[in-house]
């Protein structure tokens, strides 16, 4: 625990001689106590350096979170989806934090290499290059392997040194402070402060382990393989380990160089259009989506394909979740807002006694508006918020992984609209659902078989069933923003409480100690 403190007080340090508290302060008012505390922290006896004054507070707050390394980065990157903790204001100023930091040296990814999958395959992989890209929890280098005696060029993604023990370590010491904040500030309670932290050590140690990744993408490349303009990267098996994953290289534009695509005379619009599409269908279809599709994880390859990269983050809809979001969606699209009313109740997501007119009027509430719009101000990301805010007035049950949808929608809807900004949102989604209703044979009519078995049977390879079940239950966090309370992290979490609360006892009578010594001997 003194070496939590240590910890606490290095990050304490960090932060207060930053400008991270005098910017967070102009949109959420941090209690007088932290305010003392850090003005303590940040005495020094060297001159503080100035910010950068051409940027704005989004940017200067960005670069001071960046520049404090790998835990500071996942932790606003996480608090940018909790803006009832931080606020709207604020949760968007920390929507463009990037993911990066200065590579390691390819000596030290070579070592990692030879470590985790041995000498003899160390020795097979040909022209290993120096870093091409570096984030804040792993980097990437090209090279070339022999499968099956075809050369191929690969992508090999390599974990931090240490970085696991170093997250770890810091993450242990924010949630000490955490739950100190809490026994101080009575008001803080509410926050939940120390769940978030743990929720957020919990996602990114699961982030850590490369085989999960891999397994996700392998999942992936099998459900897509035979759609046609999409391409999920191969996983070369005998190169991947915990910390190291071995992918195809991407020869490539990434969708962001929209002048670039369109030198090569790709079709931005109906790139835009097919993003959409794709997404839908992989969320119906088959469940299973890409939940961090923004522009730098999407690519163009030489054959005109979409090729997604890093897998880090996956979404999961069961049987009922698939049904209900297809009709949904297409009910809107038909305005036949009485049969979206009708899945709600048949679905059981609102309680039975619920009125279906009174429903349905509400759900007209929601959707007319949208058809007065322009076409480019149509979400059906948004569409979705405004959906569960409605509905939870009448009682609907949460469900975790349509949240994640939802904010993987409005991304997806926005990369769309940056390659094609006139891209209809309902026209390009509606042949995508057509087709799966029709497949599906009137699911309204069987979604009460359905919900005999909603749960989806996961795909995954058979040496890693503990990583993938770890990794749905850390998603399913991530969605609802909570931790289970018949879940083994719940259990962690209060035996973390415990060990705080312990030595928050210990240190109060270790003080009480020290004074009542003090008064005996002076």
């Amino acid at each position: 625990m003194i070496k939590k403190l240590i910890i606490l007080f290095k990050l304490g340090r960090k932060i207060a001689k930053s400008d991270i508290l005098k910017i967070t302060s102009k949109f959420k008012e941090p209690p007088l106590a932290v305010k003392i505390l850090f003005k303590i922290l940040a005495f020094s006896f060297s001159e503080k350096k100035h910010s950068n004054i051409d940027q704005d507070e989004g940017q200067r707050l960005s670069s001071s979170l960046e520049s404090m390394g790998t835990t500071f980065i996942k932790l606003g990157q996480f608090l940018a989806t909790r803006p009832d903790i931080i606020g709207e204001e604020l949760s968007k100023k920390l929507e463009n934090l990037q993911d990066r930091l200065p590579p390691f040296s390819i000596y030290q990814a070579k070592e990692i290499i030879k470590k985790d999958l041995g000498e003899e395959t160390y020795n097979s992989i040909i022209n290993l290059s120096e870093p091409v890209a570096a984030a804040s929890i792993a980097q990437v280098h090209k090279a070339q392997i022999d499968d099956n005696g075809t050369i191929k060029d690969v992508a090999i993604k390599i974990l931090r040194p240490d970085i696991k023990k170093i997250f770890n370590e810091e993450i242990d010491a924010m949630m000490l402070f955490a739950f100190l904040i809490e026994s101080i500030v009575k008001k803080t309670q509410r926050l939940k402060l120390v769940e978030v932290v743990f929720l957020l050590k919990e996602i990114t140690n699961l982030e850590m382990d490369l085989r999960f990744e891999a397994a996700a993408a392998n999942e992936y490349a099998e459900n897509t393989k035979n759609d046609a303009g999409f391409r999920v990267p191969k996983i070369y098996w005998n190169f991947t380990s915990e910390n190291v994953m071995t992918l195809d290289w991407i020869d490539g534009v990434s969708i962001r160089e929209t002048d670039e695509l369109k030198k090569q005379n790709i079709d931005t619009n109906k790139i835009a259009e097919d993003i959409i599409q794709h997404f839908l269908r992989h969320a119906v279809r088959d469940g299973f989506f890409h939940a961090d599709m923004h522009q730098g994880n999407i690519f163009v390859d030489t054959n005109g394909q979409i090729v997604p990269i890093d897998f880090g983050i996956m979404g999961r809809l069961d049987k009922m979740s698939k049904r209900f979001l297809a009709e949904i969606l297409f009910g809107f699209i038909q305005r036949d807002y009485k049969k979206v009313a009708e899945v709600h109740l048949i679905a059981g997501l609102v309680p039975k006694e619920v009125p279906i007119d009174d429903l349905a009027q509400a759900l007209r509430s929601i959707g007319e508006p949208i058809f007065g719009q322009a076409v480019k101000d149509i979400s059906g990301g948004k569409l979705l918020k405004q959906l569960f805010d409605v509905t939870e007035k009448f009682n609907m049950q949460t469900q975790p992984q349509l949240l994640m949808l939802q904010k993987t929608m409005v991304v997806v809807e926005g990369v769309a609209r940056k390659l094609n900004p006139e891209t209809n949102i309902w026209t390009t989604s509606k042949p995508v659902l057509e087709s799966w209703l029709r497949e599906t044979k009137d699911p309204l009519n069987t979604i009460n078989e359905t919900l005999q078995n909603t749960s989806e049977v996961i795909k995954r390879l058979p040496d890693f069933p503990e990583i993938m079940d770890k990794a749905n239950q850390a998603l399913t966090y991530l969605a609802s923003g909570q931790i289970p309370q018949n879940s083994n992290s719940f259990t962690a979490l209060n035996n973390k409480k415990s060990e705080m609360m312990a030595f928050r006892n210990q240190s109060v009578i270790g003080i009480l100690a020290v004074v009542i010594i003090g008064l005996l001997v002076f």
